[in-house]
């Protein structure tokens, strides 16, 4: 049985992903002066040199704006935007009551309850969403942003090969598809944790990705001689919970060993 997508495929696929690494771009904190400084220190723990940046907008990944209150919040969000960089705002209690934020939408506004630190998950998870794919080459330089990316990541591919399981009718017609999402998908996870390099270093993960989805895909062909009726739903729903599996088990091998994948560059841990 020949491979369900074309090696060719697959190889500008890693060099994609390779030149995507490359990507230095940082993540820039601005807004209310203080406030700002103290979630530039926390969102750059432990990340590499030059990750997290306090300043102008311009030249960033993501940009995320404490706001302050007053003319100045919409004079920094509309350089942003001009900028042509994605927005996050954090809200710290100022504007509460509001219903717009401009050059924001209202699911990229993150709320700080009174008299509580920064939410760095929920920040990290609004940034993930915000930047989709583009958030992993950041999250190898930025651990704080890593769980929250790599878990979103899953999500998304998962959520697509369900669609893509459920739409295409044609025996074998979804197979490169559902395959190319996975693989990508599990690369992407690498690249968040720092792991890039050529196609004979990544053969294993490919490798397992393919046999995964030949595996899943003929159980699927299986129970719909027995379901034949409800087809199109279990076809997705094989899809979606495979990719899942195959995500969260990257994630689980992966998470143990981020620390010997540290980005050059990256403070260690400071001592207890």
């Amino acid at each position: 049985m020949g491979l369900p997508i074309r090696l060719a495929v697959l190889r500008g696929l890693i060099k994609e992903l390779q030149t995507s690494t490359q990507d230095g771009r940082p993540l820039v904190v601005g807004g209310a002066r203080e406030l700002a400084r103290v979630l530039e220190r926390e969102l750059g723990r432990d990340a590499a040199a030059g990750a997290v940046r306090g300043g102008e907008p311009a030249g960033g990944a993501v940009y995320v704006h404490v706001l302050a209150g007053g003319d100045e919040d919409a004079a920094a969000l509309k350089r942003a935007r001009r900028a042509r960089v994605p927005i996050v705002a954090v809200d710290p209690g100022v504007v509460a009551g509001e219903t717009t934020i401009p050059f924001v939408l209202a699911t990229d506004v993150v709320p700080v309850a009174p008299g509580e630190g920064f939410p760095l998950e929920r920040i990290a998870e609004v940034v993930a969403g915000r930047l989709g794919e583009d958030a992993a080459p950041l999250a190898a330089r930025v651990p704080v942003l890593r769980r929250a990316v790599v878990r979103k990541l899953v999500a998304s591919f998962s959520a697509k090969n369900g669609i893509v399981g459920a739409a295409v009718f044609i025996p074998g017609a979804d197979l490169p598809v559902l395959t190319l999402n996975e693989v990508r998908m599990l690369l992407r996870i690498e690249q968040a944790y720092g792991i890039v390099g050529d196609s004979r270093e990544r053969a294993p993960e490919i490798l397992a990705s393919l046999a995964a989805g030949v595996g899943l895909r003929a159980v699927a062909r299986e129970l719909l001689d027995v379901v034949p009726i409800a087809g199109w739903a279990l076809k997705g729903a094989i899809a979606y919970a495979g990719t899942r599996a195959l995500g969260e088990a990257a994630i689980r091998r992966l998470e143990p060993s981020s620390e010997a994948t540290r980005p050059p560059g990256a403070a260690s841990p400071a001592a207890p």
